[in-house]
């Protein structure tokens, strides 16, 4: 069902990948990378993606929603970063005329509420594994995810396909190569990567918060020792995971959650 390289002639033409950014919130280098500095402050980014295709489209991640303000407030004092908010993914589906219609659900990476949020206006179906579910009804310090999701059509789904760039198992969301999920329980214990195939030569790795920037990625640097101790669930995990994401094609762009600068160049919706 998933090759571990899918061809370009499995790809559909009409896959587009948008990008839909919610806000951001302000950390210090040194708290998002190890070799960081607390001076380099850092905008860490709450956008979401939208993958066009013809069978259906789905949003990777939610952003901030439209009770973000709420949200944050429910958060312990120390993750109560300073932010902005901009418009919400539903305000910006409906600015552009979006036909609602076509989306199959909001596909989460993890669970934390920076991801989540903006479930809070988003009628659809969310498309999640079981062990991230398992993860959010135990979690005791976040949970934005358990309020947010009530109401919704909750679809877990299984790593029912083969190995795939390096990763041991994938769920091949439309069979045809272009949206694989792959897992990654390192950061929360259902945390997973999305590898997306726009075109043959145009490629994306969503690693949700395996790094929080770029800097972490292109170093192979983990968290600061004490952030890896409040946000991840599996330290060496992470560090497996970021050698296979290092060993990803050289055209597989990739895309930290949290990094505006990995967003540049995937066009706005609407725009």
């Amino acid at each position: 069902m998933t090759n571990n390289d899918p061809s370009a002639g499995e790809i559909p033409a009409q896959v587009e990948v948008f990008q839909l950014p919610t806000g951001t919130y302000e950390t210090p280098a040194a708290l998002a990378f190890r070799g960081g500095s607390f001076r380099d402050r850092r905008q860490f980014a709450a956008t979401a993606a939208l993958v066009r295709h013809p069978k259906g489209d789905v949003l990777i991640d939610a952003g901030f929603g439209a009770h973000a303000e709420e949200h944050i407030r429910t958060l312990p004092a120390f993750r109560r970063s300073p932010h902005r908010l901009g418009a919400t993914v539903s305000e910006q589906l409906d600015a552009a005329g979006y036909d609602r219609g076509r989306l199959l659900g909001v596909l989460l990476t993890h669970s934390h509420w920076d991801h989540v949020s903006g479930l809070d206006s988003l009628d659809v179906p969310v498309l999640v594994t079981a062990e991230e579910l398992r993860y959010a009804a135990g979690s005791r310090g976040d949970r934005v995810f358990s309020h947010v999701v009530v109401g919704h059509d909750v679809r877990p789904y299984a790593f029912d396909g083969p190995p795939h760039l390096g990763f041991p198992a994938s769920h091949d969301l439309h069979g045809d190569g272009s949206v694989v999920i792959v897992p990654a329980p390192g950061h929360t214990t259902g945390s997973v990567m999305v590898l997306v195939t726009e075109r043959p030569d145009r490629r994306f790795a969503f690693v949700g918060d395996l790094a929080w920037q770029l800097d972490g990625i292109e170093r192979g640097a983990q968290r600061p020792l004490l952030m890896r101790l409040l946000a991840d669930s599996d330290p060496a995990r992470v560090r497996r995971d970021l050698a296979r994401v290092a060993a990803l094609p050289p055209d597989v762009r990739i895309v930290p959650a949290h990094d505006a600068r990995a967003y540049a160049g995937i066009p706005l919706l609407g725009a």
